[in-house]
């Protein structure tokens, strides 16, 4: 997470089963995507403990997005209702903290969905760029240099 340079730090959570499919689907289809982002792939959306999105943000992420099946479409029944509950509560933290919501992003993407999982990723990319780099980055390179 630690990077020195102008280049964005955001990461995205895919879910095995419908979102990294649809990332997959992007990427072989050849759609236009920013550079700017690392995807780490889960077995559900709903294994995202909210506590890896603080750390990711401690750590000097500039963005986060969650990408699970869309609701009713969990491989593993409830999960994605889960997710949308506790991710609406850890929005909420992240105001207390003092960080933009429109930082974290949580969205549905089938498997086959490419172009939206394509179409989702640049919107959150060229808003993280109009954000700048987080507040917490500066304090993590401020912590680095000394």
């Amino acid at each position: 997470m630690k990077d020195n340079n102008d280049k964005l730090n955001i990461l995205v959570f895919t879910c095995n089963w419908c979102a990294y499919a649809g990332a997959d689907l992007a990427g072989v289809s050849r759609l236009q995507m920013p550079t700017e982002f690392r995807q780490i792939r889960t077995m559900c959306s709903a294994r995202v403990d909210p506590e890896f999105i603080l750390y990711a943000f401690k750590n000097g992420a500039d963005g986060v997005m969650v990408a699970g099946c869309h609701p009713g479409d969990c491989h593993y029944i409830g999960g994605n209702y889960r997710t949308r509950r506790r991710m609406a509560l850890l929005k909420l933290l992240l105001q207390q903290f003092g960080l933009n919501p429109k930082r974290f992003r949580l969205e549905w993407v089938s498997a086959g969905e490419g172009q939206k999982f394509a179409q989702v990723i640049n919107e959150f990319v060229n808003e993280i760029k109009e954000l700048g780099p987080s507040p917490y980055r500066k304090k993590q390179e401020v912590k680095h240099a000394g």
